[in-house]
């Protein structure tokens, strides 16, 4: 699981360098646009972390699953809340990539969270 975070966190990196590097390009960079950097910098602390520390492993990845999970709802609700006047911008897009990046990590997580409950349940 904490491999998951670390790449989750990558992917999450690469949307925020890659939304920032098209702003720079368009003359109109924000640093806003780094917030998924920030988020996948977090995401991969914590997957470092729990595969370094096998003892903290498990609270370190529900803290892992919360970043995650917030990083689905805060873009997903801007996003819904603009609903009727989006257009196709870079700020949309990544958003977009992020919510959905976020949304698949919590969903493996909790997948796992599972499995290892039914497989510690069976012994």
């Amino acid at each position: 699981m904490p491999t998951y975070a670390i790449w989750f966190g990558r992917i999450l990196v690469l949307i925020g360098i890659i939304g920032y590097g098209y702003g720079m390009f368009a003359g109109n960079a924000s640093l806003t646009a780094l917030i998924p950097a920030a988020f996948g910098l977090l995401l991969m602390l914590l997957g470092h972390l729990a595969a370094a520390k096998d003892d903290l492993r498990k609270h370190v990845m529900h803290a892992a699953v919360l970043v995650g999970l917030v990083g689905f709802l805060i873009p997903a609700w801007r996003l819904l809340s603009r609903a009727g006047e989006l257009t196709l911008s870079a700020a949309v897009v990544s958003q977009a990539a992020m919510s959905i990046a976020c949304l698949a990590f919590v969903i493996l997580a909790v997948r796992s969270f599972i499995a290892a409950r039914r497989s510690s349940a069976s012994e």
